[in-house]
């Protein structure tokens, strides 16, 4: 008896599209891509939520602390606040958004944060999910280090993550960190005091935004392009 092979996942299935051939190529040889992140605008919000709701019932879980059924996700999407919050994220080579983190502002006494110690008007708030398929990559890392550095940037010394105590990716992020962690009824706070800013860390934010601007911008023109090819007489789609 012949077993059928497991069909792969759709990023690695072949294609008769040479551009993503080519594309593809970067992962066949093993070469791991450096992780640009993004700051995202009101243009991606369908793309988040295109991610949320493709997060795994587990995923979402830990995400948002609780089961949130897809009109809530929605919800929670659609009011998220882009002149006041900060939006991270990252796409794949087939500009796909495949990680977001929001990065939210609040007033000091009205943070839902226990036993905050800052002089500071603000306080951070920082969450993030990442596709399984990018799991393992440092993402989820990186990007908490670009929230950071933009909180170090802008007059806010204190971020903090609240999850669930099961949530083993914040966990280790904020260890990595070296974030204070406080547990409790199985969910967490972790803290970080952050050092003010300097030329240096002001000189960073702008380079990393500068060329995840550039990837993207690529990604978005090759995506397009994809498209145009595929539409192209006599060509049958992928």
């Amino acid at each position: 008896m012949t077993l059928a092979k497991p069909n792969p996942p759709e990023q690695d299935r072949p294609t008769s599209n040479p551009l993503l051939r080519w594309l593809g190529g970067w992962k066949r040889q093993g070469v791991r891509p450096t992780v640009l992140v993004k700051e995202l605008h009101e243009r991606d919000r369908r793309r988040m939520l295109k991610h949320f709701l493709a997060l795994e019932k587990g995923d979402r879980l830990l995400r948002f602390g609780t089961q949130l059924p897809d009109e809530l996700v929605e919800i929670y999407v659609n009011k998220i606040d882009f002149s006041r919050d900060v939006v991270y994220g990252v796409y794949n080579r087939v500009f796909k958004l495949v990680a977001v983190g929001h990065l939210a502002f609040a007033q000091k006494e009205k943070s839902p944060a226990k036993n905050l110690v800052t002089s500071k008007e603000r306080v951070a708030e920082f969450g993030v999910s990442v596709a399984r398929s990018m799991r393992g990559m440092g993402v989820g890392t990186k990007m908490f280090e670009r929230a950071a550095i933009h909180c170090r940037n802008n007059d806010v010394d204190t971020m903090y993550m609240h999850c669930l105590s099961s949530n083993q990716t914040m966990m280790h992020i904020a260890k990595k960190a070296g974030m204070a962690i406080q547990r409790g009824y199985g969910e967490a706070d972790a803290y970080l005091k952050l050092p003010p800013p300097n030329p240096a860390s002001v000189l960073q934010e702008a380079v990393e935004e500068q060329f995840a601007t550039l990837d993207y911008t690529f990604k978005a023109n090759t995506r397009a392009a994809v498209k145009w090819f595929d539409r192209l007489p006599g060509r049958k789609p992928d």
